[in-house]
């Protein structure tokens, strides 16, 4: 109830308020359920120290993230499109990024696109504009690479329009004692 820097109330699917803990929601409530899923930001210091920075650290920013039209598997309510967070990278460094990442399978592992992300929904035009996070700067002989992104379990459930609702807000992540090197391959 106090672990996560911010957390995002969400009433039938619509962010309601931000809040720095959620001590009064779960005093009036019996039966929520909670979950953790992994973060891409676990990678992010793997490819910095191995000489492929992510942009948004260079620039100081949260990551850009974008709603997709690649179709999850659904369940009852819950289902929808994966949102996946996206760094720009040369198109030769793209093996590299892709091996190092693919070693955190637990953090996202490697990207799922990577280039136009038309075939994905998304149009070089929304590069500017993520559906969450911040835009970062993709130089000229750079290229998009898009990875999954846990934010898309947030999205579902507010798709599913739940009555109540309680997610971290973007960028704003539980941080365990858990090492990226512990969860390396």
């Amino acid at each position: 109830r106090t672990d996560i820097p911010k957390y995002l109330i969400i009433e039938n699917g619509v962010v309601t308020r931000e809040v720095p803990d959620v001590k009064e929601e779960y005093s009036h409530q019996g039966g929520l359920v909670g979950f953790v899923l992994g973060c891409s930001f676990s990678f992010d210091a793997l490819l910095w120290h191995n000489g492929l920075p992510p942009r948004h650290m260079e620039e100081s920013r949260n990551v850009s993230m974008f709603k997709t039209n690649i179709e999850n598997v659904g369940a009852g309510v819950f289902k929808g499109t994966m949102v996946v967070s996206m760094r720009p990278y040369r198109p030769e460094q793209i093996p590299m990024v892709s091996e190092l990442t693919g070693r955190v399978p637990g953090a996202h592992g490697a990207p799922i696109h990577y280039g136009d992300g038309t075939a994905i929904g998304i149009p070089d035009s929304k590069l500017a504009h993520p559906d969450y996070g911040q835009a970062v700067t993709i130089k000229p002989g750079e290229v998009p690479v898009f990875w999954a992104c846990g934010v898309t379990a947030t999205q579902t459930l507010m798709d599913a329009k739940l009555p109540l609702m309680v997610s971290h807000a973007p960028g704003h992540m539980l941080v365990t004692d858990i090492l990226c090197d512990e969860m390396t391959l």
